[in-house]
C-alpha cells in the first residue's frame, strides 16, 4: 500500500547544504507511485539525506539509535526535514527509521545491558550469600526478568549470531502489518544470500500493506520486482530502469571479464 503518496520539496535559496543538492535542483514534487521505492546513486548524491529528512518529516521511530529528530549528527537534514510537505493516503502510526550502522551499536548496547544485569545477578548472589532462598530470589527477579525479556526477544543474543543473521532477525522482530519504513544502505550487514533473504522480507511486507522507502548501492536489492527506482546520479533526480543503472551494467560487466577491469587497477 502506498501511505506516503507525495512529497513537495522547497526551494530556500542561498541556504548551502543539503538544499544544494544537485538531485534535488529543480524538482518541486516528488510522486510516490508504488509500495517500495528506493533511492540509488553515488556517496554524495543525497539520497541517504534525503530518506533521512523524509523519515524525520514523518516523525518515523528511529530503531537502534538515537532518535534521528535529536541526533547532533544530522542537524542539517533535519533543516531540510522541516521544510518538506508530505501527502499521506492515510498515516500509518506503525514503522521504523532504519540505519544499518545504528543497528551495530545497538547491538553492542544490548550485550552491555545483558552483560550489565550478569553482573547483578553475581553481586545479588555475594550479598545475599547468607540470607534464605526467598529473600534471595526476591533479589534476583528484578534481573532475571529484565534477562528473560532481553532472552525471548533476541534468544542468545544479537552478538551469538553472525551480523547479517542477526540483523535479519532484528528486522523481522519489527516487522508490523500496514507500517511504514525507511532503510539506509540495509545491505551492509548482509552477505549475497543473506540479500536474497532480505528480498524476500520485503515482499512479505509489501503483501502485508506496508510501504517501503529504501536507499541502497546493491544490484541484489534494486532487482526487487516492482519497485519504482530513483536515481540521484541525474540532476534532477529522475526514475530508471533497473537494467539502465550504472551499479547494474558495471556489476554485471565486471563479473562477466573481472580480468578485463583488474588490468587497468
Amino acid at each position: 500500500m502506498i501511505h506516503l503518496r507525495r512529497v513537495r520539496l522547497p526551494k530556500p535559496a542561498g541556504r548551502g547544504f543539503p538544499f544544494d543538492l544537485p538531485a534535488l535542483a529543480g524538482l518541486e514534487a516528488l510522486d510516490i507511485r508504488a509500495p517500495v521505492t528506493i533511492l540509488v546513486g553515488e556517496n554524495g548524491s543525497g539520497k541517504s539525506t534525503l530518506l533521512e529528512a523524509l523519515a524525520i518529516a514523518a516523525k518515523a521511530v528511529t530503531a537502534g539509535s538515537a532518535d534521528a529528530a535529536v541526533d547532533p549528527t544530522l542537524s542539517g537534514v533535519r533543516a531540510l526535514a522541516d521544510e518538506l510537505r508530505l501527502t499521506w493516503t492515510k498515516r500509518p502510526g506503525r514503522g521504523f527509521f532504519l540505519r544499518a550502522e545504528d543497528f551495530f551499536g545497538f547491538a553492542r548496547r544490548t550485550d552491555e545491558i545483558r552483560s550489565g544485569l550478569e553482573a547483578e545477578l553475581r553481586r545479588v548472589d555475594a550479598e545475599y550469600a547468607d540470607a534464605d532462598a526467598y529473600a534471595r530470589g526476591l533479589a534476583r527477579t528484578p534481573y532475571l526478568n529484565e534477562l528473560r525479556a532481553i532472552r525471548d526477544r533476541y534468544g542468545d543474543g544479537l552478538d551469538a549470531r553472525s551480523h547479517g543473521e542477526s540483523f535479519l532477525h532484528f528486522f523481522a522482530e519489527r516487522l508490523v502489518p500496514g507500517g511504514m519504513y525507511f532503510l539506509d544502505e540495509p545491505e551492509a550487514p548482509l552477505s549475497p544470500a543473506r540479500q536474497l533473504a532480505f528480498l524476500a522480507l520485503l515482499k512479505e511486507m509489501e503483501a502485508s500493506a506496508s510501504q517501503v522507502i529504501m536507499a541502497t548501492h546493491s544490484p541484489i536489492l534494486l532487482a526487487y520486482p516492482r519497485a519504482d527506482i530513483l536515481s540521484f546520479d541525474r540532476s534532477p533526480l529522475e526514475r530508471v530502469r533497473y537494467e539502465d543503472l550504472e551499479h547494474v551494467t558495471l556489476t554485471r560487466d565486471f563479473l562477466r571479464d573481472p580480468e578485463a577491469f583488474l588490468r587497468h587497477l
